[in-house]
């Protein structure tokens, strides 16, 4: 008798900022034994944790340092351990966000700055395509016209970090383009993001959730 894998375990981090009910669900639907919590240990054990985000950037990086979301997130990269983060949650693992003229660091895992979107309309509302990565895991299965769910008015428009060492893969960066293009999605070692929302767009984002979940 042929016995099935265990779910991989998967931590929504509850800092305050995120659609934590909606990843819950699509994490859940995807496969994977999920929880809403902060709490530091199930967070560093679990064989993935997901980072939402939604609202100002500054007041992100704000809730997250309170719940030593920053520390873990830090720790777990460090042990190779897999994060995800989602719209900004994605934002703030660049280096600094800059609203209303107003910069913040963030967690500074990439280089990088989160900026106001170069667009006629912002914000950047709605289902759009993306130009996926060569070879990129988390687009695996995914046509090429197929459309994400944005909503989010300040991104990456420059892509800088640069991998020297040939022994690592290099990230594979993902673009969209609304006025002007801009980072959609970021494979890089442990650490994955997307600016998009997976758990709102459609069969498209289950099948990326379905894709994260089987590397944990």
């Amino acid at each position: 008798m042929e016995l099935s894998a265990p779910q991989k375990r998967v931590v929504v981090f509850d800092y305050g900022f995120g659609n934590v009910r909606s990843a819950e669900r699509a994490l859940a639907r995807a496969g994977a034994d999920v929880e809403i919590t902060r709490d530091y240990d199930k967070a560093m054990n679990a064989d993935g944790l997901l980072v939402p985000g939604v609202g100002a950037f500054a007041s992100c990086m704000k809730g997250l340092r309170e719940a030593r979301g920053d520390w873990i997130v830090d720790r777990r990269l460090s042990g190779g351990r897999p994060v995800m983060g989602i719209c900004v949650g994605m934002q703030i693992l660049f280096a600094r966000g800059i609203e209303h003229g107003v910069e913040t660091d963030g967690l500074d895992e990439w280089p990088g700055s989160v900026e106001p979107l170069q667009a006629d309309v912002v914000p950047h509302m709605g289902w759009n395509t993306v130009e996926a990565a060569p070879g990129s895991r988390l687009f695996d299965g995914l046509d090429a016209d197929a459309r994400y769910y944005f909503v989010h008015s300040y991104a990456v428009h420059d892509w800088s970090l640069e991998t020297h060492n040939p022994t690592l893969e290099p990230p594979k960066v993902t673009w969209s383009t609304h006025g002007k293009p801009f980072v959609a999605a970021v494979e890089n070692g442990a650490l994955w993001a997307t600016q998009f929302h997976p758990e709102k767009s459609g069969d498209a984002g289950a099948q990326l959730l379905n894709n994260w979940i089987g590397t944990l």
